[in-house]
Parts: structure tokens; sequence; C-alpha cells
């Protein structure tokens, strides 16, 4: 028999949303079929099982069998591929003796200098973080170090190696990158966090909501349009939510702002006009960086909504509430989420009291009357 893995259940809908310990995946299945994994998990072999199903659905024995024995290499034999550094790796590399370019970011009262190699190492980290940039303050609380050999991006923190990236996969170094500057922020560790979303938090001061939407649909556009009318962005493409409360914590990068939302927003943002710009054409996108209007990156707030927004032109403005498995699909595939079993129940708790909706708007006047009514009705 099979050695039992720790699974996860969480009934949504007509479903059952599956979290499986060995792999940290989160899988939606029929109820049926997650009924199947629970049994394996709790000690009922294979036989037995297939006999039961057997007997009650008029199947054959060794269809349901085989079926069962799928399922399991599949799911409860897949184990999690993560890379760790080793010791070993980190012996290999001899980091440079001088570092062309270094950056000192204030965020409230952490100080972190970045040393960078050159200039094309400056380019994956700088842009969003400019705004914080302090002369001002001769030590520092954290160093990290960004520099690339033999075609290897290599991050160092407090002299601890961290992990080498290649090149097609700065998003995963500028992802880890922001999990350490996290870990420095909040004083929590990785082991703190319950998972780290692909999303933008926007706050009314008391509360947060989830925005989400693919590229090209106006999620950052929106964001800043809220946060000119009142609100204020916690977090921009990485939402880190802690596990001890549920709640959204304050992240200091910028917002991204593609060139063809510059008329929608220059009236409102002057300074925009002058922003660098950046061209990443690897992702297929010109981006100018707009700081986030919130004064005190300690910030951390409960989140008990999730929108996904669309800008459509010429659309009438549409707010519905939508399917969570829905949701659900939308919201994993981009998060990192903790692999701890305790994290893991924290998140599928904290995602079932979750109320999910869709904003479709075409007059930003109506988009953000919709958000702040959303926000209202959560007071109540």
């Amino acid at each position: 028999m099979t050695t039992p893995k720790k699974i996860l259940l969480l009934p949504i809908e007509d479903k059952t949303i599956v979290w499986f310990a060995a792999s940290n995946e989160y899988v939606v299945f029929e109820n049926e079929v997650a009924s199947i994994l629970q049994q394996r998990i709790s000690g009922s072999s294979i036989d037995e099982i297939a006999l039961e199903i057997s007997s009650k659905m008029d199947i054959p024995f060794t269809e349901i069998k085989d079926f069962i024995e799928n399922l399991e290499e599949q799911f409860l034999n897949k184990t999690l591929v993560e890379h760790i550094p080793l010791e070993k790796e980190a012996s290999k590399i001899q980091k440079p003796k001088k570092f062309e370019i270094s950056e000192t970011y204030l965020i409230n009262d952490v100080v972190c200098k970045v040393s960078f190699l050159s200039k094309k190492e400056r380019e994956l980290v700088h842009p969003k973080f400019a705004h914080l940039v302090t002369t001002d303050a001769p030590l520092h609380h954290h160093l990290f170090e960004v520099f690339i050999n033999n075609n290897e991006i290599i991050l160092y923190v407090n002299n601890s190696f961290i992990g080498t990236w290649h090149p097609e996969e700065v998003h995963y170094f500028q992802g880890k990158f922001s999990m350490e500057l996290i870990q420095k922020i909040h004083q929590k560790e990785e082991s703190k966090w319950m998972g780290v979303f692909h999303a933008s938090a926007v706050s009314d001061g008391k509360q947060s909501i989830l925005f989400l939407g693919d590229s090209g649909n106006g999620k950052s556009t929106s964001l800043a349009l809220l946060q000119a009318n009142g609100f204020t962005c916690l977090a921009d493409d990485f939402v880190p939510i802690a596990a001890e409360n549920k709640e959204v914590y304050s992240f200091p990068a910028a917002i991204s702002i593609k060139k063809n939302s510059l008329q929608v927003l220059d009236s409102l943002y002057p300074s925009l006009a002058d922003a660098i710009e950046y061209d990443y054409i690897r992702l297929n996108k010109i981006v100018r960086y707009l700081p986030p209007n919130n004064a005190d990156f300690t910030t951390h707030l409960p989140c008990k909504k999730l929108i996904f927004i669309k800008y459509e032109k010429e659309v009438d403005l549409q707010v519905n509430s939508i399917s969570k498995l829905d949701a659900f699909q939308q919201l994993i595939p981009d998060s990192w989420l903790s692999p701890l079993p305790e994290n893991a129940a924290i998140f599928l708790d904290w995602f079932a009291q979750l109320e999910c909706f869709q904003i479709k708007y075409s007059e930003n006047e109506k988009m953000i009357a919709a958000v702040r009514e959303l926000f209202e009705v959560s007071r109540v």
C-alpha cells in the first residue's frame, strides 16, 4: 500500500478543492473523486474503495481500480519540486570585489542598501523602488547584493546566499527579492506568510480589497484612479498576506503604468509625463512607474473581497458576484502559497470567507463609485 500523503479538503459550491502536502498543489475535483482521495489517506485500500464504488455504480471493478491507481500516481505520489540553494552552490560563486552601483532605500524606519554589479542588474530591481531612495541614511539595516555571473542572476542578502536564476527566470528572481524585502520590512520570516498574490490591494483605511485582472484589462490604471480618489494602494503586483492574522501587508513597490494609460491619468498625475520610460521587450510592454500614495508601509488590514476588474470600451457598468471556483482557478496560477500544512489550512479558510465579484466598466467615475459602495457594504 502506498504511504499516505497528507491532504486538505475544502468543499466549494458543487466541487471540492484539494490541497496536496507532497506537492503544495491545489486541484479542484468532483466531490466523488475527492472522497476517494480522502479514503486513501484515511487508510482504505484501493481494492476496498474500488469494490465499494463498483457495487454502487455498476462499473467494472478493474476500471475503477485503474482509475484510482492513476489518480494516486498523478496526485498523491507527486512531490514538490523546489530549488533550495545549497552551500556547495554558494561555494562555487565568487562575489565581485566591487559593485558599480549602490542604492539605499528607506521604507519607514528600515534602511535597505542594494548593491548592483552594473546598470544591467540595477534595471532588474530599481525602477519599482526608485521613489524610496534616500541619501540621508549613513547606516543600513540590511544589505542586498545583486550580480550576474556566468549568465545567472545571483542574490545575496546580509551576506547569505539566496539563489541563482537564469535570465528567462527573471520574474522568479524579482519575486524572491520581494519576498526577502517583505521579511525585512515586516520582520516576518517566510514561514509566517500565508501567501503572496499577483494582484493589487486597495485600502479605505480600515480594510482592503484584492483586485485581479489579466494583463491589458486595466488593473493598474484602475488602481491609479482609485488612489487618486481617496483610496490607498497597499500593494501592486505583489500582495503579501500573513498567516497569523490573514491580513494584507503593505508592499512599497510603485505601480506600473502602461503607455496607453497615460492619457487617462496625465491630469491626475502630471509627474507621469516626465517619468522614465522602461521598455520590457521580453514582456512586450512599455511602462512608467507611479509611486503609491501609502504613507505607512507597516500597515496591514483585513481583506474580505476579491474583485476581477476589466475595462471595456462603451460597456455599461457591471458589478456581479462570480463563482468562487472560477475565482479560485484564476487566483492560484500566479500566486506563491506557503507549502506548510498549517498555512495551507489558513489559506483555505481565508478563501472560503471571501466574497468574489467582477467589475466591468468604461466610465471611471462609475467604477470608483462601485468600489466605494463595496467597501461600505463590507463595514455594515
